[in-house]
């Protein structure tokens, strides 16, 4: 029986999200595979993946330049050597998980496994497939550190494979699948149901307002850009989730108090029903995050995009805006003009979703197994 290992990393949800669903497909489609989902890091330490990850967490929610210039900074220079010679120094240990498990592909959605790996391979102390899967919509070179020892890349759209291939990836190796995402997003839902279950009007359209996130960015100018919505779009009516931030939605839920607007606006909390509220919204207001903008784009909803991260997000932002599928509100944009220009008419809207069937890879994760796996 084959053994696969899928790599992640707890630096941001998306890396874990994508490995989980490969995990998921290839459990339920290629039963004759031995398949386990493992953290890099947390493997090779917990010391060391605990310290980084809150460092991670914390710079990206308190000083996020300074995690924009980490991320451009790792491209190259020292900051780059440093961390590609400490992941050579990580990958003695992984190589002990590796040997006792007896690998033949390995799959990972975090550039650190993958340089682990293609330095094992590159040392022959291993012989497995290497396949590694970019979970942004623009390319960073920590992804394409040992490329000439990686046999398949995935990546989220064209622009990114002719950037690959400019960096000197054999063409061959890259594939434009999509980001891994739930096979719930082909689902087709009653939205009869979903409608009476958050208690929502069938005849008004329904804007999803992502506001929690990961870190809970910029809860002040979140808050505005909602009370926008609520003021500008009275015809609309709004779903909010804050997910688990509890501050974020007790902002919330005081905001829609003091706008009366109980009738038009819900208040979620985390909710696992992000497939089934997606298949009846006409747009969602979202950070960039890889994983949502993926499961966005499968749903054909246009975007209206804040508190982008910089760094990886806000380069995702500026794809989403050069494809016409996203709109950015910017620190110094006033919510009020853009969402009011925005909403002048239906047409621009729909041209917008219209676009998203461009972008969308519906079945990006069956899609990846199947190539590296065979059908």
């Amino acid at each position: 029986m084959k053994k696969v290992i899928v790599f992640y990393a707890s630096y941001g949800g998306g890396h874990l999200s994508a490995a989980k669903s490969i995990l998921q497909c290839i459990e339920k489609n290629f039963p004759l595979i031995d398949v386990e989902m493992i953290d890099c890091m947390k493997y090779v330490s917990k010391h060391i993946e605990k310290m980084t990850t809150v460092a991670y967490r914390e710079m990206a929610k308190k000083v996020p330049k300074l995690w924009g210039k980490v991320y451009s900074g790792s491209q190259r220079g020292l900051l780059s050597k440093f961390s590609k010679d400490s992941n050579k120094l990580m990958a003695v240990r992984l190589n002990k998980l590796l040997q006792e498990k007896n690998a033949d592909v390995v799959i990972s959605t975090h550039p650190f496994s993958s340089q682990m790996v293609s330095y094992l391979k590159r040392k022959q102390k291993l012989n497995c497939t290497l396949a590694t899967i970019m979970t942004d919509f623009a390319m960073h070179r920590q992804w394409l550190i040992g490329h000439e020892y990686t046999d398949y890349f995935f990546v989220s759209n064209e622009n990114m494979k002719q950037d690959i291939i400019n960096y000197g990836v054999s063409e061959n190796k890259i594939y434009v699948t999509g980001i891994p995402m739930s096979d719930r997003f082909s689902e087709s839902f009653d939205k009869q149901k979903i409608y009476e279950d958050f208690k929502l009007d069938q005849e008004k359209k329904v804007i999803l307002f992502f506001g929690g996130g990961e870190f809970g960015l910029g809860k002040d100018r979140t808050v505005q850009v909602l009370k926008t919505l609520i003021e500008k779009l009275p015809n609309y009516q709004i779903v909010a989730v804050s997910g688990k931030n509890v501050k974020m939605k007790e902002a919330f839920e005081q905001l829609v108090l003091s706008c009366n607007s109980q009738n038009r606006v819900v208040v979620l909390g985390f909710t696992d029903k992000v497939p089934e509220l997606m298949s009846i919204s006409y747009m969602v207001v979202t950070k960039p995050g890889g994983l949502t903008t993926t499961e966005s784009l499968a749903s054909g909803l246009p975007m209206i995009i804040i508190n982008p991260i910089p760094g990886q997000e806000e380069e995702n932002a500026e794809f989403l805006e050069k494809n016409g599928v996203g709109v950015w509100i910017r620190k110094s944009d006033n919510p009020n003009e853009v969402i009011s220009k925005l909403f002048e008419n239906d047409e621009k809207i729909e041209d917008m979703r219209k676009k998203t069937k461009t972008l969308c890879k519906l079945n990006s994760t069956k899609n990846i197994c199947e190539v590296v796996l065979g059908n």
